[in-house]
């Protein structure tokens, strides 16, 4: 069967064969494809089928049919839709992994407590699959780990609000009031109970300060996008008031 490289990815390429797809695993392959199992059979048929491993030993999962972004987002990408699907296929993650069995479990990216729920841990565009201007699947499971529901939802909102400085041009500058708008949009679709936008941004900027020592540690090549968290982090902490304040 023939295989075809796909783009994307800090940590090893991934290729196409057939309807599935293939890459590197390590010891946490097998949390992973029982944590997509664990999905699949409570009905979240957006995440990739697990396959198990192939004969090489890769992780093989379903292909998911659909566009996945570069880093060249298109402007639809900011549409209220998006974020309010985004916002509520996460709620769906959290909700149903709160009762995942941990017995076991090996993960490749640390724990973070309070373990309340199995993060994606990047739930971002580029590993958004979309057809037409739906969002229809999510890819990229293999840095899952337990954490706290805002974790993630803060890294959601980081890359979908976003809550980044506008001298990053891998977002949109869609101003203060936009955002803070887009960002109580975000916590109200998450669901009632969920994260309000104070400790959404709080976490952010954490969140952003543990992914560039992670980045550091595991991808010093990528040294621009540690400076590029950082700065990130910055603007988050000099806007917290407007970005939680503002009214739309």
């Amino acid at each position: 069967m023939s295989e075809q490289l796909l783009s994307g990815g800090n940590f090893g390429g991934a290729v196409r064969a057939g309807d599935t797809v293939r890459r590197t695993g390590g010891v946490w392959t097998p949390t992973v494809q029982r944590l997509l199992r664990h999905l699949r059979d409570h009905g979240l048929t957006w995440v990739p089928e697990p396959f198990g491993t192939d004969s090489a030993g890769r992780d093989s999962v379903s292909y998911l049919p659909g566009t996945v972004l570069n880093a060249d987002l298109p402007d639809w990408v900011w549409a209220d839709r998006v974020l309010v699907t985004a916002a509520r296929a996460m709620a769906e993650l959290h909700a149903v992994t709160a009762g995942f069995d941990l017995t076991g479990a090996i993960w490749r990216i640390p724990v973070h407590e309070p373990a309340e729920v199995v993060c994606h841990n990047d739930f971002a565009p580029y590993n958004m699959v979309f057809t037409g201007h739906e969002l229809t699947g999510v890819i990229d499971w293999d840095t899952a780990s337990p954490g706290p529901r805002v974790w993630d939802l803060a890294y959601l909102a980081y890359r979908l609000v976003p809550l980044t400085d506008p001298a990053n041009t891998e977002a949109v500058d869609n101003g203060i009031t936009e955002r803070a708008r887009r960002l109580r949009l975000l916590c109200d679709t998450y669901g009632a109970g969920g994260p309000q936008p104070a400790e959404v941004l709080r976490v952010a900027v954490d969140r952003l300060h543990d992914l560039a020592v992670f980045t550091e540690t595991h991808s010093p090549h990528l040294a621009d996008h540690v400076l590029l968290y950082r700065r990130d982090a910055r603007w988050i902490t000099a806007h917290t008031r407007d970005l939680d304040h503002r009214k739309s």
